[in-house]
């Protein structure tokens, strides 16, 4: 008899259930799963890494031990050795408007496909959470840290973002510029965007081309990049077809229902002269569709009717609407594609931007002689 099985059976078989309480109480470690299952640490994170050769009797005991001992593989101690593919985070304004949650969609979709974690995280447009979030998927090790949505790109967002893209750079992630102004030459980021005053230049011109002379533009947010952008194209296509500018029919707002509504409702009651709507968003859209009816006009009969976005209810409306597709879920997709590809060196491009489509329905009718 050893040392240790000295004592009567009785006191032996207390100790043995004090040491069996004790392990209880914390979770299991690599080492016990090794001596579990009569086999070397090493041995081990070799099995659950599947990046070495193991016999399956091996493997089939290491498994039974993990599963004994309900082992729980310690992913921050790989992560901070490089053995496990990090998170894509996908940073957002907000996560219930439609068109953003295509995004999201597309980057669940892309980084499901190549095995990542996909997370999804709101600032509500406070900046100083944005800053907050970003440092958390550093320090998380993100693959990729995508931001969405337009913005407005002065001075202080360019400091802002550079930071960013050079702090993410130096933890080996990578910033991901989705919809958003690029930066300059030299900053360490990936921006994907799409033609934004091509597609408000095809809604119009198809207003125009129509006969339509008079159009009321509820574009969006000042200073706004996407904004911007399509109010650039409203105005080139005026210019194209030889069409003068009326400063009373050009307005600005947020993409909103309420904002299409009152604008609309305004427009009406000040008796600004249009046949013609293109509203900057499908959103916006809806809420003119709404103030037209309470003024007792019809779409298109009496008004033909633009969006931007091609939304799901686009479709659904009465009658189906006009409107410039988007390809956001494909936005979302090529995010997280030119992000991992390019860690992996296959991806040259650093700014992509995709086309927008002009999607006629039944919103739009010739302009009355």
């Amino acid at each position: 008899m050893t040392d240790k099985e000295e004592g009567p059976p009785s006191s032996r078989g207390a100790r043995k259930a004090k040491r069996s309480s004790r392990s209880a109480d914390r979770p299991s470690t690599i080492r016990d799963v090794a001596a579990r299952a009569g086999v070397s640490v090493a041995t081990v994170s070799r099995t659950l890494a599947g990046n070495y050769p193991v016999s399956a009797e091996t493997r089939e005991r290491v498994m039974a031990a993990v599963d004994s001992l309900h082992y729980v593989v310690n992913v921050h101690a790989k992560a901070l050795s490089g053995r496990v593919a990090g998170p894509i985070a996908l940073v957002l304004k907000d996560i219930t408007g439609p068109s953003l949650a295509h995004v999201a969609a597309g980057v669940e979709q892309e980084a499901g496909s190549r095995g990542r974690l996909s997370l999804v995280c709101s600032t509500k447009g406070d900046t100083d959470r944005e800053d907050d979030l970003v440092q958390l998927m550093r320090e998380q090790h993100a693959a990729a840290v995508i931001l969405v949505g337009g913005t407005v790109a002065d001075d202080a967002y360019h400091r802002r973002m550079a930071g960013y893209a050079k702090a993410l750079d130096s933890a080996g992630s990578r910033l991901v510029l989705c919809g958003r102004p690029p930066l300059p030459e030299g900053v360490p980021a990936t921006v994907v965007d799409y033609d934004n005053r091509g597609g408000a230049f095809q809604a119009t011109a198809h207003l125009l081309t129509a006969g339509h002379r008079r159009v009321l533009f509820l574009g969006g947010a000042p200073g706004f990049s996407s904004a911007e952008e399509r109010h650039l194209g409203y105005r080139d296509a005026l210019r194209a077809h030889g069409t003068a500018y009326a400063e009373e029919l050009d307005t600005f707002g947020d993409y909103t229902r309420k904002s299409g509504y009152l604008r609309t409702r305004d427009a009406l009651r000040s008796k600004a002269e249009f046949t013609a709507v293109f509203a900057g968003s499908d959103m916006v859209a809806l809420g003119a569709l709404a103030a037209l009816r309470e003024a007792g006009l019809r779409v298109p009969r009496d008004v033909s009717l633009v969006g931007f976005d091609d939304v799901p209810f686009a479709t659904d409306l009465t009658p189906p609407l006009t409107t410039v597709r988007v390809p956001y879920e494909e936005l979302g997709r090529t995010a997280v594609r030119l992000a991992l590809e390019r860690d992996v060196g296959f991806a040259s491009d650093d700014h992509v931007v995709l086309s927008t489509q002009l999607v006629i329905r039944d919103s739009v009718r010739p302009a009355r002689a």
